[in-house]
């Protein structure tokens, strides 16, 4: 079909231009371009998806131009004048475009938003995992699966069979691995964890847990750059095959029997289209058609990055109807500490000159994790090891966990404080005015990471990167950042999510109740060694009993808060 007339030459009501021009400009996201673009799978799903998804927008943000409230949106019932007049509008648009329409208005004032693994390190290309003496030769440990479960006390879950059956975790990562399949075959072999419906070579059976990768919008070839690259970066698609990696696999290996759906989106600069918008539009995706209760996001761009306050709130909508459907997001804080650059990638980029939080994880409808070292003995994942490297546990003797200098936290300059951050641990570090971040943490730091198998792009030797410094090797890395932390406690929320037999949305509530509660100690491990003031040049933060903007309420003891969530939800 072609356009017999553009969208903009179509008259709009009088109401449909109010609704239009105050509350969500959907036209200018969707609509603005008078030539015919193709059209991204699942940008929408039917008409009435889009006037649906444009009035809980209306009935339920708090408007104020500054500070965004924490209200937890429902959808309401005084929807049927704005739902027929703004669908006819809409319908008049539709039916002279295509089935949908690829913006680019507005598009090059977004932020690109990048994986959140801050460091990686090639370790091996062989089929089995590298052993920790290859890892403290380049002063870092390693953790396997065994060891991560055994340092924030899973096994009493597993032995209970509570590993998350039944339950899918959605994983949204940009351009994807096209060997995820594989790679996580043989990763799950070398850890003796259940093979999934998915990986090459596996027999499907009943009660498997499935590995489904989805091209959200079009299929993508993950390559390194030419040898004399000279670009922005924009396309760094080799990290990204690292991060969906690291993604994957550390889902699997916390919650070895959920469902794992990775959807991927094709967020080259084409057209001035960038990442954001087509994430935002897959999660609602995934919340609309009930495809998993667990959104993990690896992937941050500082508030300040974006154009204005409501060029962000625009891209808030998969949120909402999450809340309201049970479906609980989770968010990487950054890692970055405290200080966070502009727009990026950008060559040469430099951070604000003053302590900045990065969105997705400073929404108050997410759940933002941040990062620690972890000094636990990576053979075992018991005691505290301060003997073996990193330097940050060897210089904290008999420390269990640390702030992650990097750990992104601090406080917000677009939502307010959520009520749920009134009530806090005692010695909490004050949340006065602006949402604090993060929420909780988890192991961050790569000098204490995890071990991932990744074979794509795989066109580099012996650990050597690309000429823009990301990783060309295939084969074992220790891979660290708030990247590792998210989708591992998104594992988590997974478990709790099938002991309770249903998703259990927003926790953040949930969280905040039982650390004020008298049992803090008992569902949280508090960490209060260390800082996030990465950055000399910008102020950072203390990591202090209670909660604190390096690593929020402290990261899980998941014996026994994943049945407390679970049993307040």
């Amino acid at each position: 079909m072609t356009y017999a007339a553009s969208f903009t030459g179509t008259p709009l009501t009088p109401v449909a231009d109010i609704i239009y021009h105050r509350y969500f400009a959907i036209y200018h996201r969707c609509f603005a371009r008078r030539a015919p673009a193709p059209v991204p799978v699942g940008f929408f799903d039917s008409l009435s998806a889009i006037a649906l998804n444009a009035v809980r927008l209306y009935n339920n943000i708090d408007t104020n131009p500054t500070m965004i409230g924490d209200t937890v949106p429902y959808i309401a019932t005084k929807r049927r004048l704005v739902v027929a007049v703004f669908a006819s509008a809409l319908a008049a648009g539709l039916a002279l475009a295509p089935s949908g329409a690829r913006s680019n208005a507005g598009a090059a004032a977004l932020p690109t938003p990048v994986p959140t693994f801050s460091d990686s390190h090639w370790l091996s290309d062989s089929l089995t995992p590298p052993g920790q003496a290859n890892c403290q030769s380049v002063n870092r440990r390693c953790f396997a699966p065994a060891a991560m479960e055994t340092s924030y006390n899973l096994a009493p879950l597993y032995q209970a069979g509570d590993e998350g059956q039944g339950v899918t975790v959605a994983i949204i990562d940009s351009f994807g691995n096209p060997n995820m399949a594989s790679d996580l075959g043989n990763f799950s072999t070398q850890f003796g964890l259940p093979q999934m419906c998915g990986s090459p070579g596996v027999t499907c059976a009943p009660g498997m847990p499935t590995f489904t990768h989805v091209y959200f919008d079009g299929n993508t070839q993950v390559k390194s750059p030419p040898p004399n690259s000279n670009g922005t970066g924009l396309e760094a698609r080799n990290a990204w095959a690292l991060e969906t990696s690291l993604d994957v696999e550390w889902v699997h290996s916390i919650a070895p029997k959920a469902n794992i759906l990775n959807v991927t989106t094709d967020t080259a600069e084409t057209l001035g289209v960038q990442g954001f918008p087509q994430m935002m539009r897959a999660e609602q995706y995934i919340v609309d058609h009930h495809e998993a209760t667990v959104i993990s996001q690896s992937f941050a761009s500082a508030e300040q990055a974006f154009s204005s306050t409501q060029s962000l709130l625009n891209l808030r909508f998969a949120f909402t109807d999450a809340a309201a459907n049970g479906v609980t997001v989770l968010g990487s804080s950054g890692d970055g500490g405290s200080a966070n650059p502009p727009k990026t990638p950008v060559k040469n980029s430099v951070n604000f000159p003053f302590p900045t939080v990065e969105w997705p994880a400073s929404d108050p409808l997410v759940t933002g994790v941040g990062g620690t070292y972890l000094c636990t003995s990576a053979f075992t994942g018991t005691g505290v090891d301060s003997a073996n490297p990193p330097a940050a546990c060897k210089n904290n003797p008999g420390v269990r966990e640390i702030g992650w200098i990097d750990s992104g936290g601090g406080f917000s300059s677009v939502f307010a404080k959520p009520s749920y951050q009134d009530a806090l641990p005692a010695g909490s570090t004050a949340i006065t005015t602006g949402r604090g971040v993060p929420d909780v943490a988890y192991n961050a730091s790569a000098t204490t990471g995890v071990l991932v198998y990744d074979t794509a792009p795989g066109d580099a030797v012996s650990g050597l990167t690309c000429p823009d410094g990301n990783p060309c090797s295939a084969g074992w890395y220790v891979v660290g950042g708030t990247s590792a932390s998210a989708p591992q406690t998104g594992a988590l929320v997974a478990i709790a999510d099938q002991i309770a037999g249903h998703g259990l949305g927003l926790i953040n509530p949930t969280l905040y109740k039982l650390a004020s509660g008298p049992d803090y100690g008992t569902y949280f491990y508090d960490v209060t060694t260390g800082n996030n003031a990465a950055d000399p040049s910008v102020p950072g933060y203390k990591a202090t009993a209670g909660w604190d903007p390096v690593t929020g309420l402290g990261t899980p003891n998941a014996a026994k808060l994943v049945p407390a969530l679970a049993a307040a939800g």
